[in-house]
């Protein structure tokens, strides 16, 4: 038995949400590692509608304990808030169903709002990165810069006003440079108290309650938001998130061993999309890329932002797999592509007239590169809602077979639809 981390291959908003809602029901355990509330997962369950950003998607499953690990930036008064919208959908969540770790660091008002200030003055400059605007990038420098307040301060009133006055000793001049008024003290002193009693009855150890759930035998299936393009180190930087989004990241993100992380699975949607700026060598700024975006609702769970839409490209999620070390694919909204005379697969880059099989770490080389393309005959019958390889047609197949080849990872889930049952299962990553 293997616990399972599903990380995503491309830029985010792989279909994610529906892979692990499919996972959680043969696992035990569902953790979040990393990010914060700035990614969302849709999940569909016997028709209703989920839609999750800092909540694991566990939570929408009976008897599955729920965990936000240490590597999550978190914003209590979101997860109040995303706490209510959900119990209006029937599902309360009680302490001893979901656990937050007490060392993980918090979101303020003031993180967001810088976030906002400097995505203002960015657009001014023309060198906007496109973030969600919710603080996360901020929040991550402060528990870098080791002044962030965390979950664990708001349970100890007589130290909490001094770390409020080392986390506003930077921030106060850091916002009269950008010509921001600064923040009062009992002002965020007033926002930390009102949410303490809704968010620590579910704090807890989460390292111990990990390993005393490994050590019983539960099968631990880690979460992660966003993807492998957009991680801090391994992304297209500076067009990046702020945390490791990597598989690596599921074990100091929750307080495991990495001995403990098993079978990686990698979400890799049959096209590719991203959102926000930065280079996307595959991008079809024409029909067909009208033509993805509209036919696979291409608009962020979060804030509804239109995605960028482009052909597979092979590049970039064969050097996810080896970041990763991905065992197994789960290829998601092959359904997207029925209907196209031909498809394209991007299967290597040139640079400056070079040929390359990778993307370039350097920000001047990323948006120079040029996709060499191998074309492929579309089909014309139906792919969405196939339940096993006998209802794909022949090319939907040969298509699949060659991204396994591009890409040096087998299929091991193929999705056709969003809802939890169209889904092949070659290989039971719990099983592996």
């Amino acid at each position: 038995m293997a616990n399972v981390v599903v990380v995503g291959s491309q830029w985010g908003d792989e279909g994610k949400g529906k892979i692990v809602d499919w996972l959680s029901e043969r696992a035990d355990v569902v953790v979040r590692f990393q990010g914060g509330h700035n990614a969302g997962h849709t999940l569909v369950v016997d028709g209703k509608v989920y839609k999750l950003s800092l909540l694991p998607s566990g939570v929408v499953r009976g008897g599955k304990l729920s965990v936000i690990g240490n590597g999550v930036v978190f914003d209590p008064h979101a997860f109040v808030a995303e706490m209510e919208k959900i119990a209006e959908q029937g599902i309360a969540i009680q302490p001893d169903r979901l656990k937050i770790a007490e060392n993980t660091a918090l979101i303020l008002s003031l993180h967001r709002e810088l976030d906002g200030f400097r995505e203002d003055a960015a657009s001014n400059s023309g060198t906007k990165i496109g973030t969600t605007r919710r603080g996360i990038g901020p929040a991550y420098e402060d528990k870098v810069g080791r002044r962030a307040v965390r979950l664990m301060d708001l349970a100890d009133p007589e130290t909490l006003p001094a770390k409020v006055d080392r986390l506003l000793s930077h921030h106060n001049p850091l916002r009269r440079g950008l010509g921001h008024p600064e923040v009062a003290h009992a002002a965020i002193m007033q926002e930390l108290t009102s949410v303490a009693d809704k968010v620590l009855p579910y704090m807890d150890r989460v390292w111990k309650v990990l390993d005393d759930a490994r050590r019983s035998g539960k099968r631990i299936l880690f979460e992660g938001a966003q993807g492998t393009l957009l991680d801090i180190d391994h992304g297209t930087y500076p067009f990046v998130t702020s945390s490791n989004t990597v598989a690596g990241q599921a074990a100091g993100g929750s307080g495991v061993g990495p001995g403990v992380v098993g079978y990686v699975l990698g979400i890799t949607k049959a096209y590719t999309t991203r959102v926000g700026e930065g280079p996307f060598p595959t991008e079809q700024k024409n029909e067909i890329g009208e033509f993805l975006g509209t036919r696979g609702h291409e608009f962020g769970v979060v804030t509804g932002r239109k995605r960028r839409c482009g052909w597979f490209d092979a590049v970039l999620v064969r050097q996810a797999v080896a970041v990763n070390g991905i065992k197994g694919i789960a290829l998601t909204k092959l359904d997207v592509l029925d209907g196209l005379d031909e498809i394209k697969v991007c299967t290597g880059y040139m640079l400056d007239g070079e040929a390359i099989d990778y993307l370039p770490a350097s920000q001047g080389a990323q948006a120079r590169v040029e996709p060499v393309y191998e074309t492929l005959e579309g089909w014309k019958a139906t792919t969405r809602g196939a339940r096993s390889w006998n209802d794909l047609p022949a090319q939907a197949v040969k298509y699949v077979r060659y991204i396994e080849e591009l890409i040096g990872a087998p299929v091991a889930l193929l999705s056709t639809s969003p809802e939890r049952d169209d889904t092949i299962l070659v290989t039971d990553p719990f099983q592996d």
